[in-house]
């Protein structure tokens, strides 16, 4: 049986994370597993977007200073992408790993978008 993996899209744009290995991202697995989950992320403070997944998941939320690329969760059930930088107690999820800072600000900064969290 082939390995399935966690992927993100950004609007149309599909994105390399790096995720981490952690609960909270087993329950995003498993969350996706037999379907795509479209998020509508809305933009905040100028330097996230967030979303709500509609479900809680497991966290362990510690502070943190983010990044552009880092994807976090956000009180156990909102998914956050960074475009900027933020210090706050969140749940690390992953890390975009194929976009720089700018490309990032050019994904996330120009206004609300739909992120689609799948398996493939």
């Amino acid at each position: 049986m082939e390995e399935k993996n966690l992927k993100l899209t950004i609007g149309s744009t599909a994105v390399q994370v790096d995720w981490k290995e952690n609960e909270s991202v087993n329950a995003l697995r498993e969350l996706v597993k037999d379907a795509p989950l479209a998020v509508r992320m809305s933009m905040y403070g100028g330097f996230e977007q967030v979303g709500s997944l509609g479900t809680a998941l497991p966290r362990d939320d510690v502070q943190t200073r983010t990044q552009a690329g880092d994807i976090v969760l956000y009180s156990g059930d909102q998914i956050v992408v960074f475009y900027g930088s933020n210090s706050w107690a969140y749940t690390r999820l992953g890390h975009i790993a194929d976009q720089t800072a700018e490309e990032m600000t050019e994904l996330l900064g120009g206004g609300d978008v739909t992120i689609t969290l799948s398996m493939e």
